[in-house]
């Protein structure tokens, strides 16, 4: 019985962690589609690190050593999903409702994100 549970949770690791990648290349692919601005060069570059370290984290903290190790991953990927959804609100879309829309999605998954993130702490401590 312990096998299948273990089978379950790994399965739950590898959505989250599909989910966590899904998000880092969509905030890539929604950049790519920004206008050229020099704020939205910063903000954009912002935005990848952001999103990318999300994803990775993710990927460490399945590997981690020890339970701190662990939490402290989790710990780093709420915190740069958080700083994904400021990005994603100081981009400039110039009323371009087709990106304001697209935005508007992966700002709801960041913090979607976010919330799944502070869950697992809490089950975690």
């Amino acid at each position: 019985m312990a096998k299948v549970i273990n089978s379950k949770q790994n399965i739950k690791h590898y959505d989250l962690e599909e989910r966590t990648y899904l998000f880092a290349k969509n905030c890539r692919d929604f950049v790519n589609k920004l206008p050229k601005t020099l704020a939205n060069l910063e903000y954009g570059k912002q935005l990848i690190r952001a999103s990318g370290s999300q994803a990775s984290n993710y990927i460490e903290a399945n590997e981690a050593l020890s339970k701190r190790d662990f939490a402290h991953r989790i710990k780093i990927c709420r915190k740069e999903t958080k700083e994904s959804g400021l990005w994603l609100k100081l981009v400039e879309i110039n009323k371009n409702g087709v990106l304001d829309k697209e935005r508007s999605g992966l700002i709801s998954e960041s913090i979607e994100l976010r919330k799944i993130f502070s869950s697992i702490l809490i089950k975690s401590g």
